[in-house]
């Protein structure tokens, strides 16, 4: 658990880092606040849908670590390749690339975490690897913050980037040699293995996805900051590392509440991070950084607890496969609402927030009506 750990901070360090500016560098290159929004919500689909393909072929294939190293190769080979992008379609398809890296490693890596679930709680399994991918997506966007206050060029930010990227491939070397077998982890009876996929769990997919359609990307919310003159460049990194250590502290609290309190925890997750829109895209640089807490808040919910969920509805021979049916259902729903966010921002930024809210808050019926169902 702690090597994945590792190793997802190292990735984070270099994806989110890129992430954190990927909305304004979009900007330079011409893009306006509709590309930027298909950019990353087209990107999000991609890597969303692949998550399936890759998370059936290794429940029937049994090759979750040569799947999961090779997504980890292909993810950290793009971030730093973003310097050479000359206009927005080049570096729209490195983005995508790196998205797709991202789906194809996911699945197998998570079945391969729930194995631990059984002996050591699954919120706190999935709480702790968060908790680390978080605390490296925290000091990824801090490193480019540095770069630009130094520099002020964001395609040596994207090059710096390569040094946790071969962090990421060295610590994943030494977690698959050290743990070549992780089904070893599983102790006591998981849940048992079904022909079909249980109805609760399309029913939390339909609530997750309705939080996904109406969930901000952070290239959207960048845009928003450089454009509304909010903050400064070089403060617009800083922001996402402060939303990333919100998601860090927010992971371990929500793993533990999980462990005790069940889907309640979500629920209540979802409940607050509805405020953020309105604080985050109406307010200024202070409400805007109490609106971060929350979205980070959010996102330590949908990588880690929600997560904890599917495993306790599936068994572990489909758990690959129910993964990616999760995240391809999420990921649908996270690019349409995508596109409606950045259609939104141009015309009216209160009509974006009031979407934002709604679909959130509609969501928390749907939440409680599988709750119902698992009892």
């Amino acid at each position: 658990m702690l090597l994945i750990g590792l190793v997802s901070m190292f990735s984070d360090m270099a994806h989110e880092g890129a992430r954190g500016i990927t909305g304004p560098f979009l900007g330079s290159l011409g893009a306006d606040a509709a590309v930027v929004a298909l950019v990353a919500g087209g990107g999000e689909l991609l890597g969303y849908t692949l998550r399936f393909v890759f998370g059936y072929l290794a429940d029937r294939t049994g090759r979750y670590w040569p799947i999961t190293a090779f997504g980890y190769a292909l993810q950290m080979a793009v971030v730093p390749l973003l310097a050479l992008a000359g206009n927005w379609p080049a570096a729209a398809l490195l983005i995508a690339a790196e998205r797709s890296g991202r789906a194809v490693r996911n699945p197998a890596r998570d079945a391969m975490l729930a194995h631990a679930a059984g002996e050591l709680g699954g919120g706190w399994v999935f709480g702790v690897r968060e908790a680390l991918d978080a605390s490296g997506a925290m000091i990824g966007p801090l490193v480019v913050a540095a770069v630009l206050a130094l520099r002020g060029n964001y395609r040596t930010c994207f090059a710096v980037l390569a040094v946790p990227a071969a962090l990421t491939l060295l610590f994943l070397a030494i977690a698959w040699r050290q743990y070549p077998n992780p089904a070893d982890l599983e102790v006591g009876e998981s849940t048992p293995d079904r022909h079909g996929i249980p109805r609760p769990f399309w029913v939390y997919l339909a609530a997750m996805g309705l939080i996904a359609a109406a969930y901000a990307d952070y290239p959207l919310i960048a845009y928003h900051f450089g454009r509304a003159h909010v903050l400064s460049d070089a403060w617009i990194p800083v922001m996402y590392a402060a939303a990333m250590a919100s998601e860090a502290v927010s992971a371990l609290a929500l793993g533990r509440l999980y462990d005790r309190l069940g889907l309640w925890t979500v629920i209540g997750a979802t409940v607050l991070t509805a405020c953020f829109p309105p604080l985050v895209f109406l307010g200024g640089p202070v409400l805007a950084g109490f609106g971060m807490v929350l979205w980070g808040l959010g996102m330590a919910a949908q990588e880690s607890i929600v997560k904890a969920v599917v495993t306790g509805m599936v068994g572990a021979g489909r758990r690959a496969s129910a993964f990616g049916l999760f995240d391809t259902g999420f990921g649908v729903c996270w690019f349409a609402g995508s596109l409606v966010l950045g259609v939104l921002y141009d015309q009216s930024v209160t009509a974006l927030v009031v979407f934002s809210v709604a679909l959130q808050l509609a969501a928390v019926p749907l939440l409680l009506r599988t709750k119902h169902i698992l009892a």
